[in-house]
């Protein structure tokens, strides 16, 4: 028996003990200035982890300044009250704490896995970066030539350029067309002045959360949080909205003929989210659609169309479902040297098998195969503190309870065959559907 498999009935078995099992406990309490804090006691390991995640990235940028939200993550490192330039991460890294810092279409976080002995001090650096950055005019030039470099690079890896263009027309109304790094053209545009008031409005306590998880108690976070981010001044903020989408957009095509790509069917189908979907059922249903359809190795695509016939060399399939807006089920897959024949045949055959799931449910012991998976993703997921930390941040900065972190494992065992046809009828259709066919482009030397 493969460890795969293994692992799989080790699952099966201990799924309903967990689902049963008492959560660790977990608080939630909001700082005068508005901070809202997270708490979960995980007392496995003498760890903790510390996300402070600030509810703004690209989704939230206006034309014409795309690219704020990462700038800025790399600029409150360049200097503060109480860190010069870079000495943040070097204080950090004395305490042999693990850190760094991201953006996406949704949110920044800025987090740190260290002793709990030094929580404090973590409080103390990430505290002051909400407040004090200086964010100088001679920091921005660099730092900004550096970021431009790096969108550079991204545009020479084909599959990146091709991503980034169909995206830009699957999220036909929404936020989430822009790019996180930002475009070119917006880049040569932005100034300090722009980040400036970027972080005036968007990094305030009231459009944060701070998320601890690990080997601390809750006495212990709310005297340090109060201590440190109790200090930091309420302001004004910019409230984030949630990227909605037009309810059926319209099928939407884009060829694409990049220099050095291989040949790629790129396929999304625009649809609902946890936050933004009635009911809330719905969402689980189109996570197990999206397992069955191409989520693992014997979902029905790769099955079919990699496998046994070879048409397809990788395929792979996202779904964000934690997202503040609307979002896409995506499909990518990469074609194989050895299939000769056209892009339009290789998307018949997917459709094919699309059509199927919206005309037939799957069988009982396929949906719970697709469950059973899923279930292992949630524990796995959650084995580590750094993962609890992200669940719960997604989460909430996105205004849901943590409890829905409770809850996933019951929600998915709640999902019948027939609301798997449901869904696909529904959401996997030609009024929803973005295309992109890519071609490697002909150069004449």
């Amino acid at each position: 028996m493969d460890f795969f498999r293994s692992r799989m009935l080790l699952v099966f078995w201990l799924a309903p003990l967990i689902a049963q099992a008492d959560s660790p406990p977990t608080h939630e309490f909001t700082l005068d200035n508005g901070l809202k804090v997270v708490v979960r006691e995980d007392h496995r390991a003498p760890l903790v982890s510390s996300q402070l995640w600030f509810r703004v990235g690209s989704a939230d940028e206006a034309p014409s300044r795309s690219g704020l939200s990462h700038a800025l993550e790399h600029m409150v490192y360049k200097g503060s009250h109480k860190s010069c330039a870079g000495e943040a991460m070097e204080i950090l890294g004395s305490l042999g704490a693990q850190y760094n810092a991201f953006t996406g279409k949704d949110f920044t976080v800025h987090h740190q896995t260290l002793e709990p002995r030094h929580l404090g001090v973590a409080f103390e650096l990430m505290s002051d970066l909400m407040s004090t950055a200086h964010l100088r005019a001679e920091d921005w030039l660099p730092e900004i030539a550096v970021i431009q470099e790096e969108r550079r690079e991204g545009q020479d890896q084909p599959g990146e350029l091709a991503l980034e263009r169909f995206l830009s027309l699957a999220h036909l109304s929404s936020g989430y067309r822009t790019p996180t790094i930002g475009w070119a053209h917006d880049l040569q545009r932005l100034d300090i002045a722009d980040l400036r008031d970027w972080y005036q409005t968007r990094y305030a306590p009231g459009n944060a959360v701070l998320v601890v998880v690990g080997d601390v108690t809750l006495e212990q976070v709310k005297r340090l949080a109060q201590k440190y981010f109790g200090a930091v001044a309420a302001r004004p903020f910019t409230m984030a909205r949630a990227p909605l989408e037009l309810d059926r957009p319209g099928e939407r095509r884009l060829i694409l003929n990049v220099p050095d790509a291989s040949r790629q069917l790129l396929i999304a189908f625009n649809v609902p989210v946890l936050v933004t979907a009635e009911p809330p059922r719905t969402v689980h249903a189109l996570r197990l659609l999206q397992t069955l359809l191409a989520g693992s190795s014997s979902a029905r695509l790769q099955s079919q169309l990699q496998f046994k016939t070879s048409l397809f060399s990788t395929l792979s399939s996202q779904y964000n479902w934690l997202a503040r807006g609307d979002g896409l089920l995506l499909i990518d897959g990469h074609i194989s040297n050895a299939y000769t024949g056209s892009l339009d045949d290789a998307e018949a055959r997917v459709w094919q098998e699309i059509e199927k799931l919206r005309t037939h449910p799957p069988a009982a012991d396929e949906l719970e195969r697709a469950r059973t998976q899923l279930i292992a993703q949630n524990i796995y997921g959650q084995d580590s503190i750094e993962g609890q930390s992200y669940y719960l941040g997604a989460l909430v900065s996105n205004g849901l309870p943590w409890r829905s972190m409770n809850d996933e494992i019951a929600d998915l065992k709640k999902v019948t065959p027939d609301d798997i046809r449901q869904a696909a009828a529904t959401y996997l259709t030609r009024d929803r559907l973005a295309i992109a066919q890519v071609h490697r482009e002909q150069t004449h030397e």
